[in-house]
């Protein structure tokens, strides 16, 4: 499963939406209020592995499915590709 797919899983199954694009704003939307936003960090933290620094819990890390995705992305360690 993709982190897009597991991201969006946990979003569906925890707040009951599933009416949602990629660049939807939680926040604006009413998808996600601002307790639900710290379920989605705790989320990417335990079931990603991802650690977030206060300064980056900001709307353009977390509110909305491909900016949560871009930024978990950009937070994993680079994979190093096997020697063939």
């Amino acid at each position: 499963m993709s982190i897009r797919d597991r991201i969006r899983a946990f979003i569906v199954d925890t707040f009951f939406v599933d009416d949602f694009g990629d660049n939807d704003s939680f926040l604006r939307k009413g998808l996600i209020d601002s307790t639900g936003m710290m379920e989605l960090v705790s989320f990417i933290e335990t079931e990603l592995g991802i650690k977030l620094e206060d300064k980056e819990l900001v709307p353009e890390n977390l509110d909305s499915l491909a900016r949560v995705v871009a930024f978990v992305e950009r937070k994993q360690p680079q994979r190093l590709p096997q020697a063939g």
